[in-house]
């Protein structure tokens, strides 16, 4: 059975940093393309940063531009865990933070192309 655990999340200061893993079992991960997205009450999950599957060109990564410069999202070299690197955190990150993976060829992050997903890990940023 396909699993995705999310860790690392928790409360942070303004300008902080915490890293975000998401750990596979079931499959591996090299063979997905990854993705993290994230939900506050009230809003449309989106897409956070993604990364194409290890074959072919190798893991090309794409940011919201909400983040870019400030989240890097990187794999594992064992295959199974897929980072998130969050630094200069703002109160506007705050949310539940969730992993999903999909078969698919590239670094889209279109949520309807991810069939398997984590049960989310909560990051707050606040003073």
């Amino acid at each position: 059975q396909l699993q995705l655990v999310e860790s690392g999340g928790g409360l942070v200061q303004p300008g902080g940093s915490l890293r975000l893993s998401c750990a596979a079992s079931g499959f591996t991960l090299d063979y997905y393309a990854i993705g993290w997205f994230r939900q506050v009450p009230g809003k449309e999950r989106e897409g956070v940063s993604c990364i194409s599957s290890s074959r072919g060109s190798g893991g090309t990564t794409n940011y919201a531009d909400s983040v870019k410069g400030r989240f890097t999202i990187s794999r594992d070299n064992n295959g199974n865990t897929v980072y998130l690197q969050m630094n200069s955190l703002k109160p506007e990150d705050t949310a539940v933070y969730y992993c999903a993976a999909a078969p698919v060829v590239g670094n889209s992050c279109k949520r309807y192309e991810y069939p398997y997903w984590g049960q989310g890990t909560q990051v707050t940023v606040s003073s």
